[in-house]
């Protein structure tokens, strides 16, 4: 009787696979080893399982979107760019940046109680040492709790409107003050700082980068080209048309949404539920 061959591999199986492999070279993988998020048992860390933090903070697409948005808009506040430009090898190792932002977020949102307190103490010695003066002679410091809501107001806002009342406990932790905690807080907050926000150097500089197109593949660049996109339609109008980001509205909603939606759900089939959440799920729920 002859042996059976090996199982041929589902070829939807195959593709997932690809697809994933080619997402984890291109963004790297989490920093953080797994098991830092396996105890203490019975532990939820600072927002639990049945939070919306947990279920956005998970999907890799949204996130990715979000985060661009995030870095354009902050890349108009001229203290926050400043900072930056002076004290970020962005350009140099932006990999190595985003994995190191990656973690911090996995870490408060994830991690135990610990955890995230230990992940907000390292950020806020790394402030400490962060300080410089801009072009136009203004003092920045990165433990200024101006500076510090707006990076939180802007990445949050630009994750997902809907959580915003649960993630001001990062923003607080870290040294912020009066953080906005809901959609009509937020978009009073912007409005009162308006006039402050503009297209400087350095906006410019930060702008080129993140719109500088991948030279992978074919395939790398549309993906980015559609993040791209996707992000700059997450903006606030003022903040479109002081980028010089106009888009015509047909555009944004017959094209670029629906493409976005289209990578946002290829990234969650082909990668599935973030790793960390599923230990961190098992720790809280005390059945590791």
């Amino acid at each position: 009787m002859r042996e059976a061959g090996p199982v041929a591999a589902r070829p939807d199986h195959l593709l997932r696979n690809s697809l994933d492999g080619r997402v984890h070279a291109t963004l790297g993988q989490n920093r953080s080893p797994l098991y830092v998020y396996a105890e203490p048992q019975g532990d939820p860390g600072w927002f639990g399982p049945d939070s919306m933090t947990w279920k956005v903070h998970g999907r890799l697409g949204p996130m990715l979107v979000g985060g661009l948005s995030a870095l354009m808009l902050q890349a108009l506040h001229p203290r926050v760019v400043q900072g930056v430009a002076d004290h970020s090898n962005y350009r140099e190792d932006p990999l190595g940046r985003l994995q190191r932002t990656a973690d911090f977020i996995a870490n408060t949102t994830y991690g135990s109680e610990a955890l995230a307190s230990a992940a907000v103490q390292r950020v806020r010695m790394i402030h400490g040492r962060i300080r410089g003066t801009t072009a136009s002679g203004t003092s920045y410091r990165a433990t200024d709790p101006e500076l510090l809501r707006y990076v939180h107001v802007t990445e949050v806002w630009s994750f997902l409107r809907s959580y915003l009342s649960e993630m001001s406990i990062v923003a607080e932790r870290l040294g912020a003050r009066v953080v906005p905690s809901s959609v009509d807080e937020v978009r009073a907050y912007l409005r009162e700082l308006r006039p402050e926000l503009v297209r400087g150097t350095e906006a410019e500089k930060v702008l080129r980068f993140l719109l500088r197109p991948a030279r992978r593949s074919l395939l790398d660049s549309a993906a980015h080209h559609t993040v791209v996109e996707a992000a700059i339609d997450l903006l606030p109008a003022f903040a479109r048309r002081e980028l010089g980001l106009t888009r015509p509205r047909g555009l944004r909603i017959l094209a670029v949404r629906p493409a976005a939606t289209l990578l946002c759900q290829t990234l969650k089939w082909t990668s599935g539920e973030a790793p960390m959440r599923a230990m961190a799920m098992e720790r809280s729920r005390g059945s590791l």
